[in-house]
């Protein structure tokens, strides 16, 4: 069987993100986050740590790992 990427539908994949303990923390996560191609939507949660992306595709980690290490926080790997 082959994958036919242009019938899926979005891609949702749930971060563990330390570091994160108020609004502007997860302010800071989502707006970085956002900014790398095919992001659709993003909604960190400080009080669980958990950053729930939903993109085009699914991501590059290393691409999340920079957005999250420029935002100020460690991504700790998928939930």
């Amino acid at each position: 069987m082959t994958a036919q990427t242009d019938t899926l539908g979005p891609v949702t994949t749930v971060y563990k993100v330390s570091g994160m303990s108020c609004g502007h923390c997860e302010g800071s996560v989502a707006e970085e986050i956002s900014e790398i191609a095919g992001v659709s939507s993003v909604k960190a949660a400080a009080s669980s740590g958990e950053v729930t992306v939903v993109s085009a595709a699914p991501l590059d980690e290393a691409a999340v790992r920079a957005a999250v290490d420029e935002a100020g926080y460690e991504l700790v790997g998928q939930a």
